[in-house]
C-alpha cells in the first residue's frame, strides 16, 4: 500500500518552525511556510511547496493565503503570545481543522487550550528533559513516551552484561519490563521468548513504566 502524504501548513519559519517544515517535505508532504519576515520566506522558498509572507494576524490574509485547506497546520512562533493566539484564533475562523502550536509558557498553554488547538509542544522544555534523562543514566541510549508512564527504552549492554541471555536479565518477573527486540548494529537479533546471547553495545529495547526501567538500568 502506497504511503499516503498529506498536506500541512507551518506559521513562522524560525529555526523551529522551518526545521518542521522542512522535514516534513522531505517526508513528500506538500507544506505551506509562513511568516510576516520577508527574509525567512525567502531562504526557503525553493524548499517547500509555498513560501509566503504573510501576517497571520490578519484573518483575510491567513484565508487568502490557501493555508485553510491543508490538512493540519502547525503555529511554530512562540516568543509573540499574542500574535500565537490571534494566529490560532485565525486558523480556526478559517476552517483548519487540526492545529498544533508551540507554547512557551503554562498561561500560553492554557490560552491555547482553550481555543481548542489540538495539541501544544513545549520543545525546550522536551528536549531539555530528554537530554537530562539521558545524561542521567549513560547505558540509557534514547528512549520514547508512550503516556501513562509507559516508556520505551534503548539501554545499551554493558561489558559486565557479555554473554548473558535475556532470561538472565530477569526483566520480566523483577522488573516487570518486556523486550521488544535487541539491535546488534543494524541487525534485530531477538526479543522475550527468543534464545539471545547478549554482546557488550548491543541495544535492548524495553517496555515499562519509568520507574522500573529505572531500576533495571540502576542495576545493570
Amino acid at each position: 500500500m502506497a504511503e499516503k502524504h498529506r498536506s500541512f501548513g507551518v506559521v513562522g519559519l524560525g529555526n523551529f518552525g522551518s526545521t518542521v517544515a522542512r522535514e516534513l517535505t522531505r517526508f513528500g508532504n506538500a507544506v505551506i511556510g509562513i511568516d510576516i519576515d520577508e527574509a525567512r520566506v525567502s531562504a526557503h522558498a525553493d524548499e517547500l511547496s509555498q513560501a509566503l509572507i504573510v501576517d497571520a494576524r490578519d484573518e483575510q490574509a491567513v484565508r487568502e493565503s490557501g493555508i485553510g485547506e491543508c490538512d493540519m497546520v502547525l503555529v511554530a512562533m512562540g516568543s509573540d503570545l499574542e500574535a500565537s493566539i490571534i494566529t490560532a484564533i485565525n486558523l480556526k475562523l478559517v476552517g483548519v481543522e487540526k492545529i498544533w502550536a508551540k507554547a512557551r509558557t503554562k498561561t500560553h498553554h492554557r490560552i491555547l487550550s482553550r481555543l481548542g488547538v489540538d495539541r501544544i509542544v513545549h520543545p525546550e522544555v522536551e528536549v531539555g528533559q530528554h537530554v537530562a534523562q539521558v545524561l542521567n543514566n549513560p547505558v540509557i541510549r534514547d528512549f520514547i513516551s508512550l503516556g501513562n508512564s509507559y516508556y520505551v527504552v534503548n539501554v545499551r549492554v554493558p561489558e559486565a552484561l557479555e554473554g548473558k541471555t535475556l532470561d538472565d536479565l530477569d526483566h520480566r518477573e523483577e522488573f516487570s519490563l518486556r523486550c521488544l527486540g535487541v539491535m546488534r548494529g543494524t541487525e534485530f537479533i531477538g526479543d522475550d521468548g527468543k534464545p539471545c546471547e547478549l554482546r557488550c553495545d548491543d541495544l535492548l529495547l524495553l517496555l515499562g513504566k519509568r520507574g522500573d526501567l529505572r531500576r533495571f538500568a540502576a542495576q545493570i
